[in-house]
């Protein structure tokens, strides 16, 4: 019984000495370098359809559109929006784009530089919108505000050599930056 009681305060009194100690407060800190490479990128959005109207007999067709496009470049870059007629007016009694019958002018881009004069659409290859120069972009802390915007001006052809019906097209457009 004496060998329970020694052992007891021995334990007793190390628990004691413990006590009398503080804990150390660790801290360790690290730290990190986050990168990202910005590339150069593009956007462009449209509405589904458009509709165009004639205001008389063997009147033009016309009709309006905002086309709205987001632009990155790099300082050596540019940027450009395109249209191409990517189907031909169905059905095949009326208007061609591929016969010219489509033409469009650009009004003021709010980013960049709009086409100029009468563009005639086409199937075989895009035909200009806007151009962006280099280190351009949209949105906050850019020259224009986002999306930027111009409006393309559609004229199509009223021939009485076209047969009587409705008729549709899909034009495609691209922007793209480098």
């Amino acid at each position: 019984m004496a060998k329970r009681a020694q052992l007891f305060i021995l334990l007793s009194g190390a628990g004691l000495g413990l006590m009398g100690l503080q804990a150390a407060e660790i801290t360790q800190s690290a730290s990190e370098t986050l990168s990202i490479t910005l590339s150069s990128a593009a956007k462009v959005s449209v509405p589904a359809t458009v509709t165009l109207s004639s205001s008389g007999t063997f009147q033009n067709f016309t009709g309006s559109e905002l086309v709205n496009f987001k632009a990155r470049t790099t300082s050596s870059g540019s940027a450009t929006v395109t249209v191409k007629g990517s189907s031909e007016f169905s059905p095949a009694t009326g208007p061609a784009i591929a016969n010219g019958d489509l033409t469009y002018t650009c009004g003021s881009a709010t980013l960049g530089t709009a086409c100029s004069g009468t563009q005639t659409a086409s199937t075989a290859s895009s035909t200009g919108v806007v151009s962006v120069g280099a280190s351009k972009c949209v949105g906050t802390g850019c020259a224009a505000t986002s999306p930027a915007t111009i409006t393309l001006s559609f004229t199509l052809t009223n021939s009485p050599a076209f047969k009587t019906g409705s008729y549709s097209a899909q034009l495609l457009y691209t922007c793209s930056a480098i």
